[in-house]
Formats: C-alpha cells, sequence, structure tokens
C-alpha cells in the first residue's frame, strides 16, 4: 500500500488501535514446562525464542502450544533426542527478544525464532526489524552455539478476525513488507531460513481475542517447522552431538 494513503488513514488507524487494545482480553500464557527432552537418538539442543506465539498465548496449556508440539515432531520426523528450551514472553519486538536471549545466555545447536507481529504493532519500520533479526541471528550464531537460525513468517494479519477494517488491512500490508525485507535477507546468508506457511485464519482456529493462534494454529505451525527442520536443515547438520542411550524421556 502506498505511504500516501497510509497517512491519509493515520487518523482513524489510531483510533482504531486505541480501542482495539481496550477491547481485546488479555490472554495469560499458558501453563507448563519451558524446558524438556523428548525421542531417542543422536541429542539436539533446540532454542525455540520469541514473542507471544512462541510464548504460546492463546491456549491453557503448554503442551497445546508451538514449543512442546515442535519438539515432539522433530524428535520424531529426525529420530534425535530433543532437548528443547523456550524461551518468550508476550509484547516482545524482535529486538526486545534478542535482549531477552542475551539476558538468558542460552546453549542450542538450532534456534526457531517467532517474532514480527510486535514490530507491526509498534509501528517498527521493516528495515529496523531487519537489523534487529540480523543482530539476533549473529549473537546466536557466535555466543550460542547454535549452528542455523530458522525465522517463522509473520502471519496473514490481514485475516485476524480481531482486528477491524482498515486496520487489518493496513496492519496486514506490514506484514507482508516485513515478510517481503526477511525473504530477500535469507537468501543472502546460508545459516538462517524462513518456514513457508500461511494457514488461513478465522474465529475458528484462532483464540478468543481474534489476534493469537488457536491450538490448530499451533498444531499447524509446529508440524510446518518441524518439517522444514528435518528436510531442509537437519540433514546438513548431522552429527552436532553425541548419541544419547536408548532410554526414551518424554517432555
Amino acid at each position: 500500500m502506498s505511504l500516501t494513503l497510509k497517512i491519509a488513514l493515520s487518523p482513524l488507524l489510531v483510533v482504531q488501535a486505541i480501542r482495539t487494545r481496550a477491547r481485546l482480553p488479555r490472554l495469560p500464557e499458558p501453563a507448563g514446562r519451558r524446558h524438556g527432552v523428548v525421542g531417542t537418538g543422536p541429542a539436539l539442543q533446540l532454542l525455540i525464542a520469541g514473542d507471544s506465539s512462541a510464548a504460546g498465548v492463546g491456549v491453557a496449556r503448554q503442551s497445546d502450544a508451538l514449543a512442546t508440539q515442535l519438539a515432539s515432531r522433530l524428535a520424531r520426523d529426525c529420530g534425535v533426542r530433543v532437548d528443547w528450551q523456550l524461551l518468550a514472553r508476550s509484547g516482545l519486538t524482535t529486538a526486545q527478544t534478542l535482549q531477552l536471549i542475551q539476558r538468558e545466555a542460552p546453549r542450542a545447536d538450532l534456534a526457531v525464532v517467532v517474532t514480527g507481529v510486535n514490530d507491526v504493532v509498534e509501528q517498527v519500520p521493516s528495515h529496523h526489524a531487519m537489523s534487529a533479526r540480523e543482530s539476533l541471528a549473529n549473537w546466536l550464531r557466535n555466543a550460542a552455539g547454535v549452528q542455523h537460525v530458522v525465522f517463522a513468517p509473520l502471519p496473514p494479519v490481514h485475516h485476524f478476525p480481531g482486528l477491524p477494517q482498515p486496520l487489518r488491512w493496513v496492519a496486514g500490508a506490514d506484514a507482508k513488507r516485513h515478510n517481503s525485507a526477511m525473504a530477500r535477507w535469507v537468501r543472502s546468508r546460508g545459516d538462517v531460513s524462513v518456514v513457508d506457511m500461511e494457514m488461513p485464519l478465522n474465529r475458528g482456529v484462532m483464540a478468543a481475542d481474534g489476534f493469537h493462534p488457536g491450538e490448530p494454529v499451533y498444531r499447524y505451525c509446529a508440524n510446518a517447522i518441524a518439517a522444514h527442520l528435518a528436510s531442509q536443515v537437519w540433514p546438513r547438520l548431522r552429527g552436532l552431538g553425541p548419541t544419547s542411550s536408548n532410554q526414551e524421556t518424554t517432555a
């Protein structure tokens, strides 16, 4: 969309944004463990980091959220023993996600990063968001031992039922612009990638607020990310760690 049109709509967009923030219920982060071990085979350390969608807002239990389902699917698809950790908090932008993982100083072989919607909400320019993604990827590679960083694309915000029009349309156009910038960036590097996925969103698959994912969306995203890791990332990174015992540990 043109900048001129966005500026023309800005008074209405501001009013809609304020009213939407006040109207939407504040959903809690789900209860449950944020780390675990699942599967048997070669050891693989997995970090999931990001915002409310990484944290699992929209479901009641972590077992129904992204991280737990992703770890289980990855262990099955790759035949590995996944030692996983979740570092996520509602409301984080990409730059704030970097600050969180720098404070926690995790170690991992692979990292999955879910951020971007709050960059759109906070009107972070796409080039600033991309600079934050690059800093995040570089820190994970250089300080956390991560061999490959996988980014989830921004969701189709233009389908969020909890947002009124034209705010939904404008935010969706911003999200598409961020995704386009990310796609161009990952083509310049071999140690980062973006998952190719876009699930159609409606009230039937989303949380009660019409803004956060419901369990069907988390299940779809976990399957898509695991399939990406299993087919495009793990084959290049086999032999990262020692072979574990055959005793199976559940998340």
